[in-house]
């Protein structure tokens, strides 16, 4: 399937909910706005879908609150511990701040990626910092 941009709506709405938090670090991942906390993906836009990186309690939460899925960008190939809410029926502006913390706050306590970060310098600080 052909690479799909996120609808622009969805990137600002994403971009708005990102915690004000100086360890995130928003940049893109496959072309898509993604957010990473001591280097590990937290929450990111695939096509018309919002994914985030959940405990499973709470990934089942969301999953019967909103019926959002596994995540799975190529058929077969599911991404264990991610979730995917579709643009329609959308998590409401709280909403989609709530789960945002909450993935935020479940890769936090994961240790430091050991994986060398092809940025050069990170951004971080308030959010108006990171736009």
């Amino acid at each position: 399937m052909a690479w799909q941009e996120s609808p622009p709506a969805l990137v600002a709405r994403f971009s708005e909910a990102l915690p004000d938090d100086p360890r995130v670090l928003p940049r893109k991942m496959f072309g898509y706005p993604a957010a990473f906390v001591h280097g590990r993906l937290f929450a990111s836009l695939y096509r018309s879908s919002v994914i985030f990186r959940l405990p499973e309690n709470d990934a089942r939460t969301l999953m019967a609150e909103h019926d959002a899925a596994e995540f799975e960008p190529t058929p077969g190939r599911k991404m264990h511990g991610f979730v995917a809410v579709a643009q329609q029926p959308m998590l409401d502006a709280d909403e989609l701040r709530h789960w945002m913390q909450r993935a935020l706050n479940h890769v936090a306590t994961a240790p430091p990626s050991s994986k060398p970060s092809h940025h050069k310098k990170a951004r971080q600080g308030s959010k108006a910092a990171r736009r």
